[in-house]
């Protein structure tokens, strides 16, 4: 769980405008978005009835060596 301190910048008639927050803080929240974005894509990929190729397989044909 994040742990946040935010602070809002408010306008003339105090409602919030922006929030700041420490450079840790921020940090933290993007890493956060990236592994849920992650679990995203994963989750996506998984749904995806695709046929399943061997690791080794994927490999050679990332690296051009694969032949079909």
């Amino acid at each position: 769980m994040l742990s946040l301190h935010p602070q809002y910048v408010i306008d003339e008639q105090k409602h919030p405008q922006s929030v700041l927050l420490t450079l840790s803080e921020w940090k933290q929240v993007v890493n956060e978005l990236e592994e849920l974005e992650d679990i995203r894509a994963y989750d996506h990929a998984k749904s995806l009835s695709q046929e399943q190729v061997p690791f080794s397989q994927a490999v050679h044909e990332i690296e051009g060596d694969y032949e079909a």
